[in-house]
């Protein structure tokens, strides 16, 4: 070829790549503002996200081979455990999303800065009582006993619930920021935020590992520490910047009487986010207490690995709840309409990308953990599979649901689900020997709100305009 065909080819590739993101770049800036404002943030959600997994599923063999893997079951059953406190907010931040959300869509920037003042004020005061009432308490609990594991362990793991105590406790008052950058259709920066300190504590992890000999404190400190003193820069940053300053944080600004508006929708939230702890955050300790601390690193694997085309979908679905609300508030219909007919495509393409995923799980598990790492049997990856294929396709609605504050029913719901999923759980594990995949099957069983009610009163509510018990 001679040099000018060369120089010619090499002119044509350019343009062409110069028109592919031509092409790209109008895509992304076609459509009303809230579908472009949606698009870039599920542009740089892809980005953040993504990197999240990849850091998430790069701790799990680094903490497991730091600490081995019934320790770092213990780690997992004590957070999940102490996670149970971060719901004393009573639903606060979730409120806080919806009526900052309307405020901001009805431009009304002096009302949302009392409600951003008046939620890290009341969440300080919570969760301050609530540090200095476990601190006294904490001495006279027998961690050995609750999380079952040997007497000589006591020391460790009474200090470590301190550690993450601790952390829950700061983080729950400062992760605010996220739900308000969240809150005003920029979840890409929320995870942006999350994924910062997620690689901090990625390097902390490696120090440990390069530096030291495997330890339950140590590990705790360095995966406590990062997300907390990344949030701290957060929220110094984000309210410096021009836009966030007439939402900054201001004594002058606390309201307690808005607090009964908050408190009226986050309530709602609250109950609802108890049935999601205990449908979650207590499978650890029913694995714990039936199997033992190795068969919870087995389920939290699973639970990761097909969580992942959750996670994704999630990328997508984050902007939606705030969009949402916006969309409603000002009577577009037909673009929520449009919106859930997209979500509906993507969730069928996740699908068959899980199963994919469960096809190739058990060479995936040995690539991902080390071959002979860890045995987990191939019928909890269904069961996992199967679980993540239901809570997928309940998602967009429920989204929806929480964005126009229509919780009624999902309130209700939330009443009985809990009681669902763990009489269904002790059932299957005692009486039909189901092991594990116990907890994934009656996760699908409990989440019957989802699954059923939430897309019969979505039909209801946007296609048929209803009111009544629909929409409160």
């Amino acid at each position: 070829m001679s040099f000018l065909a060369k120089v010619t080819e090499g002119l044509e590739r350019r343009r062409g790549r110069s028109r592919l993101l031509d092409f790209a770049f109008t895509q992304l800036n076609a459509g009303d503002l809230r579908s472009i404002k949606a698009k870039k943030n599920i542009l740089g959600e892809v980005f953040a996200r993504g990197a999240s997994i990849l850091i998430s599923l790069t701790l799990v063999p680094l903490t497991i081979n730091y600490v081995d893997v019934t320790r770092y079951g213990i780690w997992l059953t004590i957070s999940s455990i102490i996670g149970w406190f971060v719901f004393f907010d009573i639903g606060l931040t979730d409120g806080l999303r919806n009526k900052f959300a309307e405020a901001v869509a009805r431009g009304q920037n002096d009302l949302a800065q009392t409600y951003v003042s008046t939620v890290y004020t009341i969440l300080a005061l919570i969760f301050s009582a609530v540090w200095l009432l476990f601190l006294v308490v904490n001495p006279y609990l027998d961690w050995t006993l609750i999380l079952n594991v040997p007497a000589g362990m006591r020391a460790d793991v009474t200090t470590l619930a301190v550690i993450v105590f601790t952390y829950f406790c700061m983080l729950f008052v400062l992760q605010v920021i996220t739900t308000i950058l969240t809150a005003n259709q920029e979840p890409a920066k929320a995870s942006l935020v999350n994924l910062s300190g997620q690689l901090l504590s990625l390097i902390l992890v490696v120090v440990l590992v390069k530096t030291t000999e495997g330890s339950l404190v140590k590990l705790g400190i360095a995966l406590c520490l990062a997300p907390i003193l990344v949030f701290l820069a957060a929220n110094f940053v984000v309210f410096s910047q021009e836009n966030y300053r007439d939402y900054r944080p201001s004594w002058s600004k606390v309201d307690f009487s808005k607090a009964r508006e908050l408190f009226g929708l986050g309530v709602k939230f609250f109950v609802i986010s108890i049935a999601f702890i205990i449908q979650y955050q207590t499978a650890n300790i029913i694995i714990a207490q039936h199997f033992g601390g190795a068969e919870v690193t087995a389920y939290n694997i699973v639970h990761k690995y097909f969580g992942m085309p959750q996670m994704l979908f999630l990328i997508f679905l984050t902007p939606f709840w705030s969009a949402s609300t916006e969309a409603f508030v000002k009577g577009d219909l037909e673009w929520i309409k449009a919106s859930i007919k997209k979500y509906t495509f993507l969730y069928l393409l996740l699908v068959v990308g899980g199963g994919l995923m469960l096809i190739l799980a058990n060479p995936m598990y040995d690539l991902w953990l080390g071959k002979d790492t860890i045995d987990i049997d191939f019928i909890i990856s269904v069961w996992g599979f199967l679980y993540f294929a239901a809570n997928m396709f309940s998602l967009k609605y429920v989204y929806l649901l929480n964005g126009i504050s229509a919780l009624r029913i999902q309130f209700l719901s939330s009443l009985v689900s809990p009681v669902v999923f763990l009489v269904t759980a002790l059932v299957l594990i005692r009486y039909f020997e189901m092991g594990v995949a116990a907890l994934f099957i009656a996760g699908i069983i409990a989440n019957f709100n989802g699954c059923i009610l939430a897309p019969i009163q979505y039909y209801q509510i946007i296609h048929r305009q209803k009111a009544g018990i629909w929409i409160r």
